[in-house]
């Protein structure tokens, strides 16, 4: 689409709009984009980067600055991602060592958040609805508790009150029984068979399982799609952002709901590696000054979750990118060997 010095030009001015948060000037790509170009020369070709939606012309300057549609470009074709500082990196890996996998989620969006010095966003694992194991414990006559050991190797704890009081030995009986004969099955999966089943059981313990299964699902459910933000508030810092209070209410407010960034975060899951999100092209993110980063993160190999950096389209990508791209590899580390 694009000759190479229009490509040359396209990239010399993103950069310095992205440096410098003012237009590009004739004059600023001449001096650094290291073409032997007249002033006139330059100037035709901004015309044409204009024509095809690339750049723009703000009403108070002479200069250009990228749209979203050149951001895009940019990233696509012409972006040079730069290797973290060493500082960020061994940051990185001394706090996302592993530990409760909680724990992890909050330091790894802390750490998006300080180093990108933009809103940190980390997807929770969507857990595995199967079981590793489960145990029962007696809290008093009627209330017991249970406690679910999912697949990832994470604790949840359930109270199940009974109508009758359960001997020590009907809970050891039923521990066994689930552990032996479900473990690693979903408790929809354990439901059906225990139909067949519970016949054949006494009637404390067929009660008490039917109460283990429900429990176990709602404790599943209720774990499943949350997003830890941090550094949100780093984003009023932003010049571009924090100009138009309209639209940074809005941004808050995907925050807090988390419902559209859950979406866009359960998007990126398929990726292979780093996504860019640019502007106004998710309607799922309500600004069109906003980009979103975003990288998939795994255990054991396998995709459980995304993480990103939301900031200004006018943000560093070339820094940005490669800090999403190590934390979640490190995480991903981390969580594996959980």
């Amino acid at each position: 689409m694009l000759n190479d010095r229009a490509r040359i030009l396209l990239k010399t001015l993103v950069e310095r709009y992205i440096a410098d948060g003012e237009p590009v000037g004739s004059r600023t790509l001449s001096k650094h984009a290291g073409l032997a170009l007249s002033p006139a020369s330059i100037r035709n070709i901004m015309s044409d980067l204009e024509e095809i939606g690339f750049v723009a012309s703000p009403h108070t300057s002479a200069g250009r600055v990228p749209t979203p549609r050149g951001y895009r470009f940019f990233v696509d074709t012409l972006l040079t991602v730069r290797p973290l500082e060493q500082s960020a990196v061994s940051q990185l890996e001394s706090s996302l060592t592993p530990s409760d996998p909680q724990r992890l989620m909050t330091a790894a969006s802390t750490l998006l958040s300080d180093l990108s010095r933009f809103a940190g966003l980390v997807m929770t694992p969507r857990r595995s609805p199967a079981f590793r194991q489960i145990e029962f414990l007696s809290l008093s006559d009627k209330r017991i508790l249970l406690i679910i050991v999912t697949m990832e190797g994470e604790v949840e704890n359930r109270v199940i009150l009974t109508e009758q009081p359960v001997s020590a030995s009907a809970l050891t009986e039923a521990a066994n029984y689930f552990n032996q004969n479900f473990a690693g099955q979903r408790f929809d999966q354990v439901r059906v068979k225990l139909r067949e089943e519970l016949g054949r059981m006494r009637d404390d313990i067929t009660r008490l399982m039917a109460a283990a299964v429900d429990a176990g699902s709602q404790a599943h459910d209720a774990s499943q799609d949350n997003v830890v933000v941090s550094g949100s508030r780093k984003l009023l810092d932003v010049q571009e952002l924090s100009s138009n209070m309209g639209s940074l209410r809005r941004l808050f407010d995907a925050f807090e709901q988390k419902t559209g960034l859950l979406q866009l975060l359960d998007q990126s899951r398929s990726a292979a590696g780093v996504q860019i999100f640019i502007g106004g092209e998710s309607e799922l993110l309500p600004l069109d000054e906003c980009s979103l980063v975003t990288a998939p993160y795994s255990v054991d190999g396998q995709v459980v979750g995304t993480l990103g950096v939301v900031g200004p389209t006018r943000m560093a990508y070339e820094r940005v990118v490669p800090i999403v791209d190590i934390t979640a590899k490190l995480l991903s580390s981390a969580l594996s060997h959980h």
